[in-house]
């Protein structure tokens, strides 16, 4: 059976833009073999200080570009690979960026994105944004939905990011990008509630008739991969002054006290999606790779190009000690539903490769890539029999949550928080923006002077 092969990376770039150069030598490290995977989907998280991300547009070229160059870079070690961004969509500071092999974008049949904001009074400082996409093989559209987020911070905020998730399943409603290239589907399946940026490759503004059935996260023929800065960690509390000597180092040794293993069983997002309280019906690999956050300061300092993964014995993570290590930085997924697999165990969503990519001088985090496997076979919807076997017990037919009605309306709202924030923080927090309020300053007081002259 032939496959499609998405490769994911997740990466908080602390509001600073990368160094193409050192990125591109790792981005592709989680590749099983040197095979260039069919789609790439960065998933980036602060992406650009608040007064750029929240007015967005030209503003964000500065942090967006530097990863298309890298993406050039290391796709050109892959027998010469090409890539073109088919789409980037921000809210606020989170944003996504999606690529495909330039000699298979006529494969992609439609668009769709979602974006929701869940930080301050619902503003895009902390939120999630997705883009949901037909890709045809043959004669079949295979449809894939992919996330970025990033939730709330701090140990002692535990249930706020459980409430994060709920927010993000219940407003992320996907409306398509172009008006001429809607997918042909049902609405998706909620359970009854009570009453009581950048710009895309493809874009448009679809008509009042083009809008098709909300459609939220979870979808019956849909794929979904769920990556970003979840921020789960370790504790429920502030580490006490002198706990990190007891945090991980580098082992060969499992057993050792310090292997960062020993510290994986206190991973809050484990324990919640266990408890069914978070990220409900997904998966994730083993996590074979050191907490991904939090870097200090003098690590970030000697972050070089020509660091390896930084796993290995003799070397040293130096960890802030203001902050548990965690692993922040996740890559989630949904497994081929009960219909699919009844019918042909050999379709399956596989795992090649998961790892955290090297600490990047620019972030405390480190970013973590995924490269899938998945069986080039479209889900169906499944048939009345096959609900009656158990299928409607599956998270894409029964969603945790129910959508918003109020969604669009409350983004609207959120949209214009940002953009007085952004205008705000413009003025105030930046060099330029200090210029332009110098100059009206000086503007407004030479003005004055002239009117005082002629009243004089």
């Amino acid at each position: 059976m032939s496959t499609l092969n998405p490769y994911v990376v997740t990466f908080n770039c602390a509001r600073e833009p990368i160094d193409p150069s050192i990125f591109s030598t790792h981005l592709f490290s989680a590749l099983a073999n040197r095979t260039a995977p069919d789609i790439l989907i960065l998933c980036l998280q602060e992406i650009a200080p608040i007064a750029y991300s929240f007015l967005g547009g030209s503003y964000l070229i500065p942090y967006l570009s530097p990863f298309r160059h890298a993406i050039t870079i290391a796709a050109a070690s892959l027998d010469d690979a090409s890539y073109v961004n088919i789409i980037t969509r921000n809210i606020g500071m989170t944003a996504m960026m999606v690529f495909v092999l330039r000699d298979q974008t006529s494969q992609i049949r439609w668009l769709e994105t979602a974006g929701v904001g869940v930080g301050m009074y619902e503003m895009g400082n902390k939120g999630a944004v997705g883009v949901r996409m037909g890709y045809s093989i043959g004669d079949s559209t295979l449809e894939f939905t992919f996330m970025s987020a990033h939730l709330a911070p701090m140990e002692e905020k535990l249930q706020r990011r459980n409430e994060d998730w709920r927010n993000i399943v219940r407003g992320l409603v996907f409306m398509p990008v172009s008006p001429t290239a809607i997918r042909k589907n049902t609405a998706q399946r909620l359970p009854q509630e009570s009453s009581n940026d950048t710009e895309p490759l493809l874009q448009a503004s679809p008509g009042e008739d083009s809008i098709p059935p909300m459609s939220g996260l979870y979808t019956p023929t849909s794929h979904l991969i769920f990556a970003g800065d979840l921020n789960y960690r370790t504790s429920s509390t502030k580490p006490s002054p002198d706990a990190y000597v007891t945090w991980p180092q580098p082992s060969s040794d499992t057993n050792a006290k310090q292997h960062y293993s020993q510290l994986l069983p206190s991973d809050q997002l484990k324990r919640e999606m266990q408890a069914g309280k978070t990220c409900h019906g997904l998966q994730e690999a083993a996590v074979n790779f050191p907490p991904t956050y939090k870097y200090s300061d003098g690590a970030r300092s000697t972050a070089t190009s020509q660091q390896n993964d930084g796993d290995e014995d003799g070397s040293h993570w130096e960890w802030a000690k203001h902050r548990w290590p965690s692993w922040c930085d996740r890559v989630l997924y949904l497994d081929m539903p009960p219909w699919v697999r009844s019918k042909n165990p050999a379709a399956r969503v596989q795992v090649q490769g998961y790892k955290a990519l090297p600490l990047m001088a620019s972030s405390d985090h480190r970013p973590v890539a995924c490269s899938f496997s998945i069986s080039a076979e479209a889900i169906p919807e499944p048939s009345e029999e096959e609900e009656e076997g158990g299928a409607r017990l599956d998270v894409r037919l029964v969603p945790p949550f129910g959508l918003n009605p109020l969604w669009m309306e409350q983004r609207e709202a959120a949209r214009t928080k940002e953009v007085m924030v952004g205008i705000g923080a413009y003025l105030g927090l930046t060099w330029e923006g200090r210029g332009i309020l110098l100059a009206i300053v000086f503007g407004a007081l030479g003005g004055w002077a002239v009117v005082r002259s002629f009243l004089q």
